[in-house]
């Protein structure tokens, strides 16, 4: 990796702020101050920026507890960001792993670990994401075996994947796991079956639960099993 990338990557300095710091002699590998900016860091290379060792950014792993009014973008003109949330060094090359609406709250898992996101996202993992759904009337019992034989949902080709419905009290309300993240997904199983839903929550993805904790807008690093358990 180039000198003043990986310095960059791994700080909050611009890569103006690195080129300047460089011409400096601030900046040092291996105990030798260096005067150009695009050497290669290789593997093992001990890098200093003013006599403060500069440590090889590792992939990072949070759960946020989204609050309702926050869209799942990087960046966004008109509304907050779940990435504004994140008080991070180089918050801008985190990605999301698994959106949701901007009237949806709760787990988003965000990462700079691409192959680690895909594993969450791609529908051939079958990765099982469970919400919390409130409906407009109550949820009809059929709903259960339909959803388990799949839903056609408006302008799809095919039905969606088996879903897993258990109806909570007062029958308004349920829990729902499934396994594909299609736009607006789980509003538009409701709205094929005649309901409407009118609060959404997200409660875990795979072995992952948001934790009780967080506070809506809170945030936290996953700890290593819950790294490990997206496979």
């Amino acid at each position: 990796m180039r000198l003043d990338k990986y310095i960059a990557n791994s700080t909050a300095l611009s890569r103006k702020q690195v080129h300047r710091a460089v011409k400096s002699g601030e900046v040092c590998i291996n105990g030798k101050a260096v005067s150009k900016f695009s050497l290669t860091v290789a593997e093992g290379d001990k890098v200093t920026l003013d006599g403060a060792e500069i440590k090889r950014p590792g992939p990072r792993y949070f759960m946020l507890h989204k609050p309702k009014g926050y869209v799942c973008a990087n960046k966004d003109e008109e509304h907050g960001t779940v990435i504004d949330l994140i008080h991070e060094v180089n918050s801008d090359k985190l990605q999301i792993a698994g959106r949701l609406d901007i009237d949806t709250s709760g787990l988003v898992l965000i990462t700079d670990d691409g192959q680690w996101n895909h594993r969450v996202t791609s529908p051939k993992k079958h990765c099982e994401k469970v919400y919390h759904v409130v409906c407009a009337e109550k949820i009809d019992p059929s709903c259960i075996e339909q959803f388990k034989q799949g839903v056609q949902l408006e302008s799809e080709s095919q039905l969606t994947l088996p879903a897993s419905l258990s109806i909570e009290e007062p029958g308004t309300q349920a829990s729902l796991c499934i396994v594909e993240g299609k736009y607006h997904q789980v509003k538009r199983m409701f709205a094929a079956v005649g309901n409407h839903v009118n609060e959404l929550h997200r409660h875990s993805i795979g072995s992952i639960t948001l934790d009780p904790t967080l506070a809506e807008g809170e945030y936290r690093p996953l700890n290593t099993a819950e790294i490990n358990s997206i496979l």
